[in-house]
């Protein structure tokens, strides 16, 4: 009897995570983990420039510079696209595209043409984000729409986790097979969703509602202000990959220490994210990104305290905690709060939010570092966890006020 009711329990814990979503998100997900799992270049990409082209440490730098900008630029054209194609047609568009940049790139010999090429895998890297975030919405329920969020940044984990082990041992055997396999794993994604997705009819803006789009979202306050909260977020998260390896090699610790450390994060993402999702579903969203928030800052303010391989772990796995909490509600409230003609681009300065913390993280990490001390970096994550946490719980009430007459809206059509 007891090990019935233990089998039942268990069942019920999948079925509460992973039940509930269309075929249809589910081969979406397949898709991610599988592009996610063939995400070789990106780590290895100044390694790559510096030894297997020989490029200058000058060189590289301006590389990844304009590569770094090719990130910002294709999530504003994927959210155009998105909205104005159909999600299927922009999402296995932007992959197909993603492919041929690729070998493009690892085609590329001479400064100029690994430039160009460079900008373009920028571009194209983060070109299907504004129409799978789209999609989600178009597909799944609003019920169980953060968690399907969730679940795809579960498997955008797990995937990238594997790959940066994989990547390391194939860079080894041939960097060709880093552009082949990469190149490959996005034609799989494009043509996954092509094939087999069937997304509803695309949304249209009705002709007695003004234009949707760009300027729309830009004067909507509460859109803005959540992503602004979103790149404050991302500003602190991305202290992981510039600061944190800084802070660990003062006090003697090795890259392969770093490594280690840093691995932790994507195993307690794998862990424990699925059913942790759905613990949270228990409360507001505003409340879990105010909570998670503050854990995070405070996860990295930890880090001022470490000196050992240990104590840095610790702190890996505190913020890990707070990030896994952030996952998928932001982007839900986005979805939410965006007109349905205008998803994608709503998504769009969503995705934008992550992509401009690949310019703010290390300015801001590095100058907290030189000017305040080694402590610095730290003591701005524990203030912005602050500011986190009060800036979502400030948006509680007028974001669920917003959703309640959407709700209401939504009700009095049906009828």
């Amino acid at each position: 009897m007891t090990q019935r009711t233990s089998d039942s329990r268990l069942r019920q814990v999948f079925t509460n995570a992973y039940g509930g979503l269309p075929r249809a998100f589910w081969v979406q997900w397949v898709g991610v983990l599988v592009n996610r799992l063939g995400t070789f270049v990106e780590p290895f990409l100044a390694l790559y420039l510096t030894t297997a082209r020989g490029l200058s440490i000058g060189q590289t730098g301006l590389i990844l510079a304009i590569h770094g900008a090719g990130c910002l630029v294709g999530p504003v054209l994927g959210g155009f696209l998105a909205d104005r194609l159909s999600r299927r047609v922009a999402l296995a568009g932007s992959m197909v595209a993603a492919a041929l940049a690729m070998v493009g790139l690892g085609l590329a010999t001479t400064p100029v043409a690994i430039t160009a090429a460079g900008f373009v895998v920028g571009l194209t890297a983060d070109l299907y984000r504004p129409a799978s975030g789209a999609m989600v919405a178009d597909l799944v329920p609003l019920a169980h729409r953060s968690r399907a969020y969730g679940l795809l940044f579960w498997a955008i984990n797990l995937g990238f986790a594997i790959a940066a082990v994989g990547g390391g041992w194939l860079a080894e055997r041939g960097y060709g097979l880093l552009f082949g396999l990469d190149a490959a794993t996005c034609l799989v994604f494009g043509l996954l969703i092509f094939f087999l997705v069937r997304t509803p009819e695309q949304p249209r803006a009705r002709t007695d509602e003004p234009a949707v789009g760009y300027r729309s979202a830009l004067r909507d306050p509460l859109v803005v202000a959540l992503i602004a909260l979103t790149v404050l977020y991302s500003t602190i998260y991305t202290q992981a990959y510039v600061t944190l390896p800084l802070s660990m090699h003062m006090h003697g610790l090795s890259a392969a220490q770093f490594g280690a450390a840093i691995a932790l994060n994507g195993v307690v993402i794998v862990l424990i994210q699925p059913f942790a999702a759905v613990w949270f579903q228990r409360f507001q969203p505003l409340h879990v990104l105010a909570v998670s928030g503050l854990v995070v800052g405070i996860g990295f303010g930890l880090t001022a305290f470490a000196q050992s391989q240990w104590a840095y772990a610790g702190t890996v796995v505190v913020w890990t905690l707070g990030e896994i909490g952030m996952a998928g509600y932001a982007q839900s409230l986005v979805s939410e709060l965006a007109p349905p003609a205008a998803r994608g681009r709503y998504q769009a300065l969503f995705t934008l939010g992550f992509s401009s913390s690949m310019i703010l993280a290390p300015v801001a990490g590095t100058t907290l570092l030189a000017t305040v001390g080694p402590a610095g970096p730290w003591i701005g994550c524990v203030v912005g966890g602050v500011v986190l946490f009060v800036g979502h719980l400030m948006l509680s009430g007028p974001v669920n006020r917003r959703r309640e007459a959407a709700n209401s809206r939504t009700v009095t059509t049906t009828a």
